[in-house]
């Protein structure tokens, strides 16, 4: 593998690892299901994109990269898919988005 191969893959797994964390960091930190959603999949589904990227240019050009290359293709349709799915019917449920005057545990603030 040539070095220029190899810092677009450590570049790419990089990136993959940062948007894989704010993910993460978003899950946690933010305050109610349709943010946390939101964070998650429009994080994560750039980390797996990214990821997997890194790993079909480290493959180069082979069967294994095509298989990569759908790969790359389900997760940019099924991962955005899915939040929505679950935030509507998180919305049909009459789940209720977080708002600036509320407090984090559900409370009252005082």
């Amino acid at each position: 593998m040539s070095t220029v191969v190899q810092i677009t893959v450590l570049v790419l797994a990089l990136g993959s690892v940062f948007f894989t964390l704010v993910a993460a960091v978003g899950l946690v930190r933010l305050p109610d299901l349709y943010t946390r959603a939101h964070a998650s999949s429009k994080a994560d589904t750039l980390g797996a994109g990214f990821g997997l990227l890194a790993a079909a240019i480290a493959f180069g050009p082979s069967r294994t990269t095509l298989k990569v290359a759908f790969l790359i293709a389900f997760v940019y349709l099924t991962n955005p898919t899915a939040a929505h799915a679950i935030t509507r019917a998180a919305y049909d449920q009459g789940v209720e988005p977080w708002t600036k005057g509320e407090a984090e545990d559900g409370g009252e603030e005082s």
